[in-house]
């Protein structure tokens, strides 16, 4: 899947969330003109929503015109039922939109995980591999090669038979070494924990990557080799951990491990994050940021949650 196609798909997802909330009623002025300013951002925010409400429209006609007989009817059970039939029938359009954006090929991945399900598997090399959250991964021991599909993956790999992991930018040959490889909309970040890994771009010479290091590979090759951030392999233990973190960029990250939509207000962006925070229980950590931020966390649902600037008390 190229950046294009990536891009357009977290769009039409995003865009299937503004119409959930739309459609359930809780919308307030505040939602809309949210709604309106991130349709504002770009062509394909635009593009988007306009698909999800002509998608809305054809789903439109065929409630009330199954529906209309039966509300006339005085049985009150009926009626309600009905109406909280319709009422799912509505949404039908979102959950089309989303299912129709994810790619077959992360759904007949031979390991896959949902949003906020972390994995750990044992091969049958000895090689331990494990998921992130929203990842998928194909795997071919007999060939000595996997293929990360969408997502974030550690391989722990003891033995000396070299292994090729194949990513949309290039390939990785591990062999004694610990590597994490995270694959994203624009490119792929490979980051080596202990032993040396070759890697293979699309495009531009293969290069050695050592311990310590981390390098971005891009459809137009390599980037420049850097130090490893020391803190981004905690998923596996199950903890996201920051030290003077910006506050939007942790919950960018925090985000990817909740289904549902994670909202703050521009103002809160710059603010500081430090600490070791819990993955299993991501309610919890946002109660902690309440706790030790000036911020307020409104659930709007489960899966519909705002932060907003903490008001003056009087």
């Amino acid at each position: 899947m190229n950046s294009q196609a990536s891009d357009t798909r977290q769009a039409v997802r995003a865009a299937a969330q503004w119409l959930a909330l739309l459609e359930s009623g809780g919308a307030n002025e505040q939602d809309h003109a949210n709604l309106q300013r991130w349709r504002d951002t770009c062509a394909s925010h635009e593009q988007a929503w306009q698909k999800a409400q002509a998608l809305r429209q054809r789903f439109a006609d065929l409630p009330s015109a199954l529906a209309l007989s039966s509300l006339d009817r005085p049985d009150p059970g009926r009626r309600k039922l009905l109406k909280r039939g319709l009422g799912a029938v509505a949404l039908v359009p979102t959950a089309w939109l989303i299912s129709r954006q994810l790619p077959l090929d992360v759904w007949r991945a031979d390991l896959h995980t949902a949003t906020g399900e972390r994995k750990k598997v044992l091969l049958a090399d000895g090689s331990s591999l494990q998921l992130n959250t929203a990842s998928a991964v194909d795997v071919d021991v007999q060939a000595h090669r996997l293929k990360l599909i969408e997502g974030e993956m550690s391989l722990k790999m003891p033995g000396t038979v070299p292994l090729t992991l194949q990513t949309r930018y290039g390939n990785v040959i591990v062999s004694q070494s610990d590597v994490c490889v995270r694959q994203g909309a624009r490119g792929c970040r490979v980051a080596v924990y202990t032993g040396s890994v070759q890697l293979q771009p699309l495009e531009g010479p293969a290069l050695a990557l050592r311990a310590g290091q981390q390098v971005s590979l891009q459809a137009a090759g390599a980037g420049a080799i850097t130090p490893f951030d020391a803190l981004a392999p905690g998923w596996r233990e199950g903890v996201l951990m920051a030290k003077n973190q910006p506050l939007g960029d942790f919950l960018r990250e925090l985000g990817t491990y909740r289904p549902g939509v994670l909202l703050w207000e521009p103002e809160l962006e710059t603010l500081r994050v430090t600490g070791s925070f819990l993955l299993d229980d991501t309610d919890r950590v946002l109660g902690l940021l309440a706790a030790s931020l000036p911020l307020e966390v409104q659930f709007r649902t489960r899966y519909w949650v705002t932060l907003l600037p903490r008001k003056n008390s009087v």
